[in-house]
């Protein structure tokens, strides 16, 4: 409560009364929000509940974890989705990210997690550079919404780090073993399918073929398990999320060449059959057939005229 009400005072400095009645009203708001949080407190077990349930649902799975590479050692955890899933079940959170401050160049943002019922806060305060590397080195970010982008994108990773801060471990850990155990036993399709489509999706997306895939592995596709699966989506989730680069997971200087797998080729060939239901009959007229010149024929079965 003393950040609270040292933040009002701040705010009350502001000269103009237009700036008096922002923070006066940004208070008031904060007061109703901790009032319900008192009136209305959460059950623990109830909470609990929804979130194993959500955790239930094959797509917040997909998303739940991330991993990259650090120091010859494989780091994993819970998402920013699984956090927001977290927060939003555990109830009586208060949650973001704000733009404190824009300078010439850069963005002062706040990320906090804020406990209404027990007062517990997380923040962290944060500066975003308006620039984005590319091959051909920094980018300057001028359209607003890029810039916006940039700093929602720096500031989901600091606020995962406030939920998980306010978020009891052992629920946290009940919610990971929940997702795992939905993609172990409640996915849809069988396991080949999927993960022809992982490496589909990586080659999209990413440009990782299947023979980097297989030679960090250190198998062929065909012998992939559910715990290969998990891990491919873990490793899919931290490029997406950009928590590490595909040079840190595959080596893009491989150029050994391997005969397309069984896997992939079985999976193309089921769709082919599925969109072009019609292509074995136009194959079969297709066939060389014989010319007149090369049957026997038996002058006494034809008739001329």
């Amino acid at each position: 409560m003393n950040q609270l009400t040292e933040q009002f005072n701040q705010q009350q400095q502001q000269p103009g009364v237009l700036g008096q009645a922002s923070a006066s009203r940004e208070m008031e708001e904060v007061k109703g929000a901790i009032f319900l949080a008192k009136q209305f407190p959460r059950n623990v077990f109830q909470s609990e509940q929804r979130i194993l349930d959500s955790c239930k649902r094959p797509a917040l799975a997909q998303v739940a974890m991330y991993q990259y590479p650090r120091g010859g050692t494989k780091v994993t955890g819970p998402s920013i989705r699984l956090a927001e899933v977290l927060a939003q079940n555990w109830g009586n959170i208060s949650f973001g990210v704000k733009e404190l401050e824009q300078r010439p160049g850069e963005s002062v943002a706040m990320a906090y997690a804020w406990d209404l019922e027990t007062n517990v806060r997380q923040e962290k305060t944060f500066t975003v550079k308006h620039s984005i590397g590319t091959k051909k080195g920094l980018k300057q970010l001028t359209d607003p919404r890029d810039i916006y982008e940039k700093v929602a994108n720096d500031g989901s990773r600091r606020l995962r780090a406030c939920i998980l801060g306010i978020i009891p471990g052992d629920i946290v850990d009940k919610a990971i073993a929940e997702c795992e155990e939905t993609l172990r036993g409640n996915n849809k399709g069988p396991l080949k399918d999927r993960v022809a489509s992982a490496l589909k999706a990586f080659k999209e997306q990413h440009r990782v073929t299947q023979d980097m895939i297989e030679e960090r592995f250190g198998y062929n596709a065909e012998a992939f398990t559910e715990y290969d699966y998990l891990e491919l989506i873990k490793i899919f989730n931290s490029l997406k999320d950009g928590m590490s680069k595909v040079e840190d997971w595959f080596d893009k200087s491989a150029s050994k060449k391997k005969k397309q797998s069984q896997l992939a080729e079985s999976f193309e060939s089921e769709k082919q059959e599925d969109a072009e239901p019609q292509k074995e009959t136009e194959g079969k007229e297709e066939e060389v057939k014989p010319s007149v010149a090369d049957m026997d024929f038996d002058q006494g079965e034809l008739s001329f005229d």
